[in-house]
Order: structure tokens, then C-alpha cells, then sequence
């Protein structure tokens, strides 16, 4: 994994913050502001016309949000507009949203060691660990991320295994690996740490204040966030809602944590999770804080990333959010991949 110095995000999303249009109530529909709507149609029925397709599976839902309206939508066999799905990894960026919003309330500072109980012995080497550093999922921990084999795999053990009441002591129960800061590991485990922590911290259960600090405010009324038997929420994993209301989360993002003229994050809060910090050199995505960068990209994309094919997608400098939702083996992570690119493109000027 590459770590790198954090270059400023390469567009500026200020303007989009400014007087636009939130959909708190129901969703404006409209044309595309830009690009070729029957190019983008003619990408999106084939895919959404038959159960599965060889090339990304099944596809459960997509919208698209341009300009603050829904401007594309579709929806697989026995899906519509009030199911809800599961995030999956997407849900690490709702946790990035409440960790700002503590931040805002001068409760939480990212840049401070983060009190985690299994670290409080002062001669304990994780006890430096701060918020910041599992943001960019740089704490130095142990901890493997692998979705099929169980006989090496922390995320299974923590989410199914030995580690699933208690997902957040699972993860701070790790060693380190690696010096703090200077490795870029993608963690399950340092989210649930972080959503423990935003708990303790607020005094309060994480699906309450979720409710009360982003769904509500954003209009997300199908939005469910599901805890484990400690009282955990699991914050790497399961939050559940309609792709209409992902789309609302992409959107606070895209405009600059500000909806409806009240900003409900910290000024700076969105640019911190679109910076570049490090690179996965396994498939070249950049990574901020808890949010993944298109490298190179002179749109400025970022988005929430999900097992088997969960996206929510922000594209600054054509004001696009794209949702999709699907159940997409990693093997065909390519395809997936080449059909996001080719939907964005669609929206080109």
C-alpha cells in the first residue's frame, strides 16, 4: 500500500454548497443537466432488464442525481423505490459524517489519541493511535480483510465468528503491525472502534444520534442502523435504506456537509475525507478518510465503497451523485468498475 503527503482535493465544492435545492421532502425529477441521456439509457436496460448479467450479476438499484434532482433511476426484478438495502462498507462514510458532527460539537478531536479502553494502560504501543489515524485506516493494526476465506479472515471473525457481540473489542483487541500512521490497511475492524468511540463520547447510542444529527435533517426516514449484542453499532457494515436515501447521503457530501443553508458538518469535514492519504496498490484506488479518490481525476471523484458492488458516487465538477446497489461477485470487480465510469461519462458536457 502506497501512503503519500495529502494533496488538496482538485475541485472546489464550495459553489455547490451555496442556495442549492435539497430534496429533505420528496425528490425533484428532471433531464440531465449535461451529457447524453440515451447514451445512459441505453447502458442501464440491459442491465436492469433481466435478473443477472455476465458481466456485473444482479443489479438492485441505481439513481442518479444531478443538479439536486433525480435526473435516472431504475430497479431490478421485485425492487423499487421503498426497498431497503444493505450499505455494506458504505456505511464507513456515514461513520466518517458523525465523527465530524462530534467534531463540530467540540466533543471528539480527530487528531488526538482516541479513547479506546483495550489501549488505556499507559505502556500500551496503541494508545497513541488517534481518531485521525483510523480515519485513513493508518493505525498500525493487525487485521485482514477478506470476504471468503474464514480461516484468515478478521472481518468474517468479527462480523459472523467469535468477534460478533462485541465487534468494536474484537478490533481493539489487535496488535500492532505496523508503526501507527505509516500503513494504509483497509479495516472493517477500525470503524467499529471508531463507532464505539462516537457512542462513549456522545453519551448516547450511535442509531439515536445517527437519527437525530444526519437521517432525519437529510429526510432519510428508511434509514436503520443495526447494532450488535454489545450495543455496537457496527458501523463498518450495516445500515440499511433506500437507494433514494444513499443518494441523500451523497448529496449532503457533495455539497459540502451543508443541506438546506445549516451546515451539519464541520467546514473543512468533507474536504478531509476526499484528500489523498494512500493508495491501494491492489486495484489503484486512492483512499482519504473513510471515503475512496479516484486518482487523477480532474472531476474530483470520491465516493462510499460497498461489498459486491455498493457505490455511492460524487462527481463535483458535473454535481452527480450515483447510486448503485447490487450484489456483484469481487471477481467481477472490472466490470463494475468500466459500468461506473461509462454512467459518469454519460453526464460529460
Amino acid at each position: 500500500m502506497t501512503t503519500l503527503e495529502h494533496p488538496e482535493p482538485t475541485v472546489d465544492l464550495s459553489a455547490l454548497a451555496d442556495g442549492r435545492q435539497c430534496p429533505t421532502g420528496s425528490w425533484p425529477e428532471g433531464p440531465q443537466l449535461s451529457g447524453d441521456p440515451d447514451r445512459l439509457a441505453a447502458i442501464l436496460d440491459p442491465v436492469f432488464a433481466t435478473e443477472e448479467t455476465p458481466e456485473l450479476a444482479r443489479s438492485l438499484a441505481f439513481v442518479a442525481v444531478q443538479g439536486g434532482r433525480v435526473v435516472a433511476e431504475r430497479y431490478g426484478p421485485g425492487v423499487g423505490p421503498d426497498s431497503t438495502l444493505i450499505s455494506w462498507s458504505m456505511a464507513k462514510s456515514v461513520t466518517h459524517a458523525l465523527v465530524g458532527v462530534l467534531a463540530g460539537d467540540g466533543l471528539l478531536d480527530p487528531d488526538a489519541p482516541a479513547s479506546v479502553p483495550e489501549w488505556s494502560d499507559p505502556g500500551d504501543p496503541r494508545r497513541p493511535i488517534t481518531v485521525a489515524d483510523l480515519l485513513a485506516m493508518r493505525s498500525g493494526l493487525a487485521f485482514v480483510e477478506d470476504y471468503l476465506d474464514d480461516s484468515v479472515s478478521d472481518c468474517l471473525e468479527m462480523l459472523w465468528g467469535s468477534g460478533a457481540d462485541d465487534t468494536a473489542h474484537y478490533a481493539a483487541s489487535r496488535p500492532l503491525e505496523h508503526p501507527i500512521g505509516t500503513v494504509f490497511n483497509y479495516s472493517s475492524g477500525t470503524t467499529n472502534i471508531l463507532s464505539r468511540l462516537i457512542g462513549s463520547v456522545a453519551g448516547r447510542d450511535v442509531p439515536s444520534l445517527l437519527r437525530e444529527r444526519v437521517f432525519d435533517p437529510l429526510g432519510m426516514s428508511s434509514a436503520t442502523a443495526q447494532c450488535d449484542a454489545s450495543g455496537t453499532w457496527v458501523g463498518s457494515s450495516y445500515l440499511f435504506a433506500t437507494a433514494r436515501d444513499f443518494a441523500r447521503f451523497g448529496l449532503l457530501y457533495l455539497r459540502d456537509g451543508v443541506w438546506d443553508g445549516e451546515r451539519l458538518l464541520p467546514e473543512g469535514w468533507v474536504d478531509s475525507a476526499r484528500t489523498l492519504r494512500s493508495i491501494d496498490d491492489e486495484n489503484g484506488w486512492g483512499y482519504g478518510h473513510h471515503w475512496w479518490i479516484r486518482v487523477g481525476d480532474d472531476r474530483g471523484t470520491f465516493w462510499a465503497n460497498g461489498y459486491e458492488g455498493q457505490m455511492i458516487c460524487c462527481v463535483p465538477a458535473l454535481d452527480l451523485v450515483v447510486v448503485r446497489l447490487g450484489k456483484t461477485p469481487s471477481t467481477m470487480q472490472p466490470h463494475l468498475e468500466r459500468f461506473f465510469f461509462d454512467v459518469v461519462d454519460c453526464f460529460a458536457p
